[in-house]
């Protein structure tokens, strides 16, 4: 393998679809998809996890939680964080475009690993591929659980926006206009039947707390007041949160 050439913007866009993908804590040259990847990039493993790490010392989120990820940066990881944050879903398309471009020249990346995107994904809408990536970035950034309930069967798990799409299309696909939840709880977010303050505690609708029923007390009354399990990266804005308690949530 080739060391210490240059990361091309294609090499960089690979490692940013592979970063948002992946929690922080799985960032490892012994991770099984970083290995697989770095194979179709021609490099090592420890190579792209480092630029993995390079990656997340850009990320707010991070930073502020005291992780530092791997000094070093360079300008290009520093630009293309900024070019992520300002167009998520035009990113988003571009990153997976990149890796399908590597991908489609190997013959090891084909359907055999469910955990790649296969050639199908070419024909799928700007709108389906964005999706696709936005449930896997809030669920990797809540370790694959609901971050009110820490459920973790991902097929019960959605990655619920917390200010309605609808609202401000630019937003819909932000990772920080996310919350990992379970599909119950999904629909009481949505419907304004608990919300979160600004402390990132959950809060219940009258509607709920009114309830003398012992499924609500077991799936709702018991959360109330209780903090909710933080994602590892991207974590939810208060901007967002704002709108949900002042338009969505029910007293």
């Amino acid at each position: 393998m080739t060391e210490r050439r240059p990361w091309s913007r294609n090499d960089l866009l690979v490692a940013f679809y592979l970063y948002n993908k992946t929690s922080f804590g799985k960032i490892s040259a012994r991770n099984p998809e970083i290995i697989k990847v770095s194979n179709l990039l021609n490099r090592t493993p420890s190579s792209l996890s480092m630029k993995m790490a390079n990656i997340a010392s850009c990320d707010p989120m991070i930073q502020e939680s005291g992780r530092n990820g791997l000094k070093g940066a360079s300008k290009a990881d520093k630009d293309m964080w900024a070019e992520m944050s300002t167009d998520w879903e035009n990113f988003y398309i571009t990153s997976v475009e990149a890796f399908l471009t590597i991908a489609n020249k190997h013959e090891e990346s084909e359907s055999t690993d469910s955990n790649f995107i296969g050639r199908e994904r070419l024909v799928q809408s700007k709108a389906r591929i964005g999706q696709n990536q936005f449930r896997q970035i809030i669920l990797s950034s809540y370790n694959d659980k609901c971050c009110i309930t820490d459920l973790s069967i991902p097929k019960l798990l959605v990655a619920s926006h917390i200010m309605p799409w609808s609202v401000k299309p630019s937003e819909r696909l932000n990772p920080c206009n996310g919350l990992c939840l379970s599909s119950i709880h999904d629909s009481a977010f949505d419907q304004g039947l608990l919300t979160l303050n600004s402390n990132l505690e959950v809060v219940l609708s009258s509607k709920l707390l009114h309830q003398n029923n012992p499924f609500v007390d077991y799936c709702f009354k018991q959360y109330e007041g209780k903090s909710i399990t933080l994602p590892t990266k991207f974590i939810p804005k208060e901007e967002f949160l704002a709108h949900h308690r002042t338009e969505i949530f029910q007293q």
